[in-house]
């Protein structure tokens, strides 16, 4: 293990980097030879890691549950335009979109918090699309990250530059087009309105979008002294308005209709005589005669802008530009009429005699000026650009700024810009790993160094302020996508950047087992964790480990509801409330995909069957059944949240689609089959996780590993070697709910040994092909009761949650011990639904298992009412007594399950009815006739 590293040596270390192969900034091939080396070395597991797993290459899926519900999302994936996907980061580097419409919801500029989420959606996606082309091999997954890595790349190239005019179609020739998203304005020179007493000033515009106050042109200092035409005001027409005293002080124009979006209009005012007109394609619409101010009354201002506002809240200009021209006298109404049919030069006003810009120019970022004083005219970004050449997001690098300065969260102006940047950098660091596309690990090494290049500048009381903001300062899993991009690179920069994202008071709170949860914004913190394991694997700093495992402990079971999902409403409340927290709100899907992320990395460390008993939890309920059973094209149909409050119908498409939830939904249904098998480090065993169909290619063994099974459908699963022999240990899961029997044979013979629920049961031998080995697990039904409230429970057969298909919003009140079985097994108080595996009905309610994604609404916990003592279905007539804490009589008797006979179970009623009777909770009548019906009664099994 190599000695702890302090974040102030990784930091020198980062200045040593001249000495590390590094990856140039321009995709030019794989033309270094250095880089080959470390991508083997990202294919090689840590070393603290003493198990591993298997590429998704190595593991494919078989007809089964998992290779159904892969399937619609694999559909998805195949069907969906990337370039709507990219439709926001072409936006955003002022490139054109090809009229691509983005996906929206919180993937677009009209969406929650105006879009400020934009990006990560396209991360999620290109894992899927890396991850679907690792489990079925198909060319279509490998050209679609091609087309997306290739855009992004081009994304990149042009936010290195200054702005370049997009050119297209205009009124009368080309004219210049500001995409939507593109923060670009044209900036003009400060002498353009001359001073002039009269004026006319006359554009020709293409709006596409409705957005209030977005400007034609704005002349002025700030927003005291200015001179505007909007396109449209709070009411929704155009408006000309200027001032020397803010807004209060404006003298104005309105329209009276909206401008048309997608259609030119051409728009003028006139000033002059203490009269100002607004024309709208000539026709005169406001006039006003009162106006005692002009252009001079401006005098020289320093911001003369086409689509941009002082107000700097104010939307830019999305549209198209043709014909800007400004004269120092007011056109006739005549003139005017005139500009409609014919360019300015060839009409009688001529050019405008003050600026004349026809955007004509098809490439570059200077427009000429035809009026002859040679104002050249510039395209700018309002952020100007950015900080660094690796720098790729779908929106300017504002929001990483202003996080720098910020105390207090605000989403729609600073919205978890690295969690956004993790979504990119993971996509594109996938990208590269499944197609070898060196352009993709350009972008990611690029955007690291970007971030480095950034976040080392900053001392470190900014950082823990930063990382410790609701939301702004929410990084995801960027910490475990660094440290694997480090493994390829090899750059100390790169290590040194994963230790910049060191939340201190979490750590160290979580490396001494104190709970701090309470109230923490969960999907915030979990993938921090896993990061952090890969800095234990990077650093072998003791804390990491401790503070992730630590952390582990307070989620699960503390904070866990029974599907393996936490968070209610995106939040921890205090530990062990589960009762006391269920709401149309509980586990955000996020928290599942990520504990199940962080259960695996732990799993590497220490190899303790809990983390997997956690994984086939939230995995067979939660993840599977928030994925619709349903195809679709155009959303992935996965839930953001999964509320438990009785009669909840899941929310499939929630927030008009592309929430974080739904991103990680499409990562979570294309590599179901990540860790069904692991194996030891140094190639010894092989450790069968889960139960699902599927087959192995153990290439270093020489042998492949075929599972055959229905499960959880069927109650065991058979495993068939094949390929050449090798020898190492079979390490079969015997999931801590298996408490019926776990029973082992090879070849037909049974394996000597007692299986122990939760842990792992080992067979060694020199496996040949042809070997099979059989494993049956009977399920038991049980409940598993709320920490904070017993009588509150939910229900298991096996691995699987069974939720009741009802509409009462009110709690079921449900009895299971009427014909529980002399195992203590609850299932024979129901009633098996025929032709409908893991169907059953109980008080006139089906129970349906979790993971199948419809919209019926559900009961996934009830009211536990035992009203009368009943066995074997045998009433005694006696109310069930309950002691102080609520534990009832028949609790007791039942606790004492299994029985080996019904004498013995008639004993244990007999004993514990003597104790309830001498403590008076129970007459001596009422308990012989408890007894009396306890021996009557017939059980089954």
């Amino acid at each position: 293990m190599a000695p702890p590293l302090s974040r102030r040596s990784l930091l020198q270390a980062a200045a040593l980097a001249a000495a590390t192969p590094a990856i140039s900034h321009q995709a030019t091939g794989r033309a270094a030879a250095a880089v080959e080396a470390p991508q083997a070395a990202a294919a090689a597991a840590p070393p603290s890691w003493t198990v591993q797993p298997f590429a998704l290459d190595d593991v494919a899926l078989r007809p089964g549950l998992f290779a159904d519900k892969r399937q619609l999302m694999i559909d998805h994936a195949r069907g969906y335009d990337v370039n709507r996907l990219l439709q926001v980061f072409r936006a955003n580097a002022g490139l054109s979109t090809g009229g691509a419409v983005a996906p929206g919801g919180w993937e677009g500029l009209d969406g929650e918090a105006n879009g400020n989420l934009r990006g990560h959606y396209t991360g999620h996606f290109l894992t899927m699309l890396s991850q679907a082309y690792a489990g079925t091999g198909e060319q279509v997954f490998v050209d679609r990250i091609r087309t997306m890595v290739g855009a992004l790349t081009e994304v990149r190239e042009a936010l290195r530059k200054d702005p370049a005019v997009l050119s297209v179609g205009g009124k009368f020739g080309t004219a210049a087009e500001n995409v939507r998203g593109s923060y670009q304005y044209v900036d003009l020179p400060a002498a353009v309105l001359g001073g002039a007493s009269a004026v006319t000033l006359s554009a020709w515009v293409k709006p596409t979008h409705d957005g209030n106050w977005a400007r034609v042109f704005d002349f002025g200092d700030n927003t005291t002294r200015y001179m505007y035409l909007a396109a449209r005001n709070a009411g929704g027409v155009p408006r000309f308005a200027i001032t020397t005293s803010g807004p209060g002080g404006e003298q104005g124009l309105n329209g009276t209709a909206a401008l048309p979006l997608n259609q030119w209009s051409h728009l003028a005012v006139t000033i002059a005589d203490g009269t100002g007109t607004l024309y709208v394609n000539g026709t005169a619409v406001a006039r006003n005669t009162a106006m005692t101010l002009t252009p001079a009354a401006l005098g020289t201002v320093a911001n003369n802008w086409l689509g941009r506002s002082n107000f700097s809240t104010d939307p830019v200009f999305a549209g198209a530009y043709d014909e800007f021209n400004v004269w120092s006298r007011a056109l006739t109404a005549a003139e005017i009429t005139e500009l409609q049919n014919n360019r300015a030069s060839a009409a009688s006003a001529g050019r405008g005699n003050l600026a004349s810009y026809a955007f004509d120019e098809t490439s570059g970022g200077r427009f000429a000026d035809a009026s002859g004083r040679g104002l050249t005219a510039t395209l700018r970004r309002t952020w100007g650009g950015p900080s660094h050449p690796g720098f790729l997001a779908a929106y300017p690098e504002t929001q990483f700024i202003d996080l720098e300065s910020r105390t207090t969260s605000d989403y729609t102006k600073v919205w978890a810009p690295y969690y956004t940047a993790h979504k990119i950098l993971r996509g594109v660091l996938d990208a590269y790993l499944a197609t070898d596309d060196a352009r993709a690990l350009d972008l990611a090494s690029g955007m690291c160094d970007w971030m480095y290049s950034r976040l080392s500048k900053l001392p470190e009381a900014t950082l823990q302020r930063m990382w410790g903001l609701f939301s702004s300062g929410e990084f995801g899993g960027i910490v475990e996508a660094v440290c694997d991009l480090h493994t390829i690179t090899g750059k100390a920069e790169h290590l040194a950047l994963a230790r910049l994202f060191d939340l201190d008071r979490l750590i160290d709170n979580c490396a001494a087992n104190t709970d701090i949860l309470d109230g923490l914004h969960a999907n915030q913190h979990i993938p921090i964790f896993t990061g952090y394991l890969r800095l234990y694997d990077a650093t072998g700093e003791q804390r990491y480990l401790d503070a992730a495992r630590n952390f582990w402990g307070m989620v699960v079971p503390h904070r866990m509801y029974g599907i393996g999902g936490t968070s209610t409403g995106e939040f921890w409340k205090a530990r062990d409330v589960i009762a006391g927290t269920i709401s149309a709100t509980n586990a955000e899907t996020c928290c599942a995909y990520n504990m199940l992320k962080l259960s695996r990395t732990l799993f590497f460390h220490e190899q303790q069957p809990k983390y997997m008993d956690y994984y086939e939890r939230a995995l067979f309920n939660q993840v599977l059944g928030s994925k619709q059973d349903k195809a679709d094209a155009e959303k992935p149909l996965v839930t953001y949240f999964i509320g438990l409050t009785p009669g909840h119908v899941r929310d499939y498409t929630p927030k008009q689609g592309t929430t974080c939830c739904e991103g990680t939904g499409m990562e979570s249904a294309t590599k179901y089959q990540d860790s069904v098998y692991f194996k030891a480090a140094d190639g010894s065993a092989l450790y069968v996780n889960l139960y699902s169909p599927s087959r192995l290619a153990w290439a270093e063994k020489g042998v492949t590993v075929t599972q055959s099974t229905a499960f959880p459908r069927e109650q065991g699963t058979t495993l068939t070697i094949g390929g050449g022999s090798a020898a190492f240990a079979l390490r079969l899961r015997v999931p801590s709910w298996a408490t019926a029997g776990f029973r082992v044979t090879v070849n037909g013979s049974a394996v000597s040994g007692t299986p122990k629920p939760g842990s792992y049961f080992t067979v060694s031998r020199t496996w040949r092909s042809g070997d099979t080995v059989r494993i049956s697990m009977p399920f038991r039904l049980r409940v598993e009761k709320a920490i904070d409230d017993p009588s509150l429970q939910t229900l298991f057969y096996g691995p699987v949650n069974l939720v009741g298909r009802n509409s009462s919003t009110s709690y079921l009140q449900l009895g299971l011990y009427r014909n529980a079985g002399l195992s203590g097994d609850l299932l024979p108080s129901l009633t098996p639904v025929t032709g409908k595996p893991l169907h059953y009905t109980l008080a006139g309610t089906e129970f349906a298992p979790f993971f199948e994604g419809t919209e019926d609404p559900t009961h996934a916990y009830f009211r536990r009412s035992e009203p009368r003592v009943i066995f074997g279905n045998t009433d005694s007539g006696v109310a069930n007594p309950a002691k102080s804490d609520g534990t009832t009589l028949l609790d007791e008797i039942w606790a004492g399950a299994p029985f080996t006979g019904k004498g013995a179970l008639v004993s244990r009623v007999r004993s514990t009815v003597n104790a309830w009777v001498t403590a008076g909770r129970l007459s001596q009548a009422d308990g012989q006739t408890v007894v009396r019906t306890a021996e009557q009664a017939t059980y089954a099994p």
